[in-house]
């Protein structure tokens, strides 16, 4: 995340007796990386503490998401694109397409691991980049870069591998984990294995995931209608959308 000029603070109107007052802050904006033309602001605010998973927690049910050790939501001006969706785990049920999916890849072996960057994934990580998002904000990052988007956090964040039969690292996600659900964060896998839809799988991964673990909810970030890279998204049902009437479920 990159930082502005001189920004904003806000403060949540809290009582001295209460909490430490969570501040945000208002980003400079920049050009939208989803929407041609457009223009994207953020408002974003730390997290720390001991109690940062329960914070982050109730920022994600209201629409924000994590990068490093911020939260952050769209604040763009005259645009509200941008959609925060997640799949109610529980009542998840799988079309046939996306039966195929599970079925085309029941050979890989999955490990949840502490979040943890290693060389092996950065290779993945930068074939997927150059193959996927070549042109995009992520397409110059380094080792480094690599290292701090998934160590660099506050919450209790996970990272799963997925391996063929012979060891071969095929996909990973970085994930959080909530009180209410579990958070993908950024998932990556081999440009070759189309044929896999890796991507897909990753987050009926996190389904089956949530579900064994009692957790409600998968958060997917943000879905534009008009943005093709996102409509993936909304293959998952029932998916619940946040407007000014809270979460509802998508309908169309």
């Amino acid at each position: 995340m990159k930082d502005g000029p001189a920004p904003r603070a806000i403060h949540d109107r809290l009582g001295e007796s209460g909490p430490p007052r969570q501040v945000y802050y208002v980003m400079a904006e920049s050009p939208c990386p989803y929407l041609a033309g457009r223009r994207e602001r953020k408002l974003i605010t730390e997290l720390a503490g001991p109690d940062a998973t329960a914070r982050y927690t109730l920022l994600s049910s209201a629409g924000f998401r994590r990068s490093h050790q911020f939260a952050y939501r769209p604040a763009c001006s005259g645009c509200s694109a941008c959609i925060p969706v997640r799949v109610d785990a529980a009542g998840f049920v799988a079309s046939p397409s996306l039966r195929r999916v599970a079925r085309a890849n029941r050979d890989l072996g999955a490990a949840q691991l502490p979040a943890k960057a290693t060389d092996e994934q950065y290779a993945l990580f930068g074939r997927y980049i150059g193959s996927r998002h070549g042109d995009g904000e992520m397409a110059d990052m380094t080792v480094l870069d690599y290292q701090g988007m998934v160590r660099q956090s506050r919450v209790d964040t996970r990272m799963v591998e997925l391996r063929e039969d012979g060891g071969r690292l095929v996909a990973a996600c970085l994930f959080d984990r909530l009180d209410n659900g579990l958070s993908a964060v950024y998932s990556f896998f081999d440009p070759d294995l189309g044929r896999r839809s890796l991507g897909t799988y990753m987050v009926l991964w996190l389904i089956e995931t949530a579900r064994a673990a009692g957790l409600p909810y998968v958060y997917l970030g943000y879905w534009i209608r008009d943005a093709p890279k996102m409509t993936y998204k909304s293959r998952f049902r029932p998916l619940e959308a946040l407007g000014p009437d809270g979460w509802r479920i998508v309908r169309d």
